[in-house]
């Protein structure tokens, strides 16, 4: 793939938030990807001037060519000759859901696919495909702590982007269980911050992958009295939360 094809320009006020949103657009783990961070930013006097962090995200080429070497199964058709669509959104929708139904039919999982596009839930996030996966006794696609969930959604992207030449925003979720644990998520950032304003001790969560601290970050992001960041390294990396300081 082409260099424009295997990076992402991300800006934030930070190096880590920019990191994050970029890993959560692409659907993929922090090893995958490098960082060149084009711009530091700069913080302005009381305010004013502020400039923020702008950095690129590069795909390691090996990433991509570990998932070519496991598609060696005979697959049915992604594209159709002669297909027509609106819009990338639309076009990546209906090739998620026949890559997704290859990938369960090659895994011998009897489930029902249901793709459709997620709207935006404020200015600060994008549309998305959304895969949904519905039967019986799918655990096996889910996994500890979503792993197995996770694994299948990346190999999806990662399809989705040699076929398309681009990244497209995708998510999977298999019998509710994603939006089971971001009710579960926001509820949990709401009672620790409870807890941190009134204690005024810092609240530390279990280490989460990049999507799920960022649940953390969204639901508090706009909180009076605390903020959060996240600490720590690779699969250890925790999300906190912490009084903002006086001004």
């Amino acid at each position: 793939m082409n260099e424009q094809n295997t990076t992402l320009e991300i800006i934030a006020p930070s190096v880590e938030e920019a990191i994050e949103q970029g890993l959560d657009q692409l659907g993929l783990p922090r090893n995958a990807v490098s960082v060149d961070i084009l711009d530091e930013g700069k913080n302005g006097f009381l305010g004013m001037g502020n400039r923020q962090v702008r950095i690129r995200l590069s795909i390691n080429e090996e990433s991509s060519d570990k998932v070519s070497e496991k598609q060696v199964i005979e697959m049915l058709p992604i594209s159709v000759e002669g297909e027509s669509f609106d819009d990338k959104l639309e076009e990546a929708k209906v090739k998620s859901e026949r890559i997704v139904k290859n990938l369960l039919l090659q895994m011998k999982v009897k489930a029902e696919i249901n793709a459709r596009i997620l709207e935006p839930e404020d200015e600060n996030d994008k549309s998305m495909v959304l895969i949904e996966i519905t039967g019986k006794d799918l655990s096996i696609l889910i996994g500890r702590r979503a792993e197995t969930l996770n694994s299948l959604q990346y190999i999806t992207s990662l399809m989705v982007n040699q076929e398309m030449g681009t990244w497209m925003p995708l998510m999977i979720d298999v019998q509710g269980y994603r939006f089971r644990r971001e009710r579960q998520l926001r509820q949990l950032a709401r009672r620790l911050a409870d807890q941190v304003v009134q204690t005024g001790r810092r609240q530390m969560l279990e280490p989460m992958p990049a999507n799920e601290r960022r649940l953390i970050h969204l639901e508090l992001r706009y909180h009076p009295f605390v903020t959060t960041e996240s600490v720590g390294e690779g699969s250890s990396r925790k999300a906190t939360i912490f009084l903002k300081p006086k001004e």
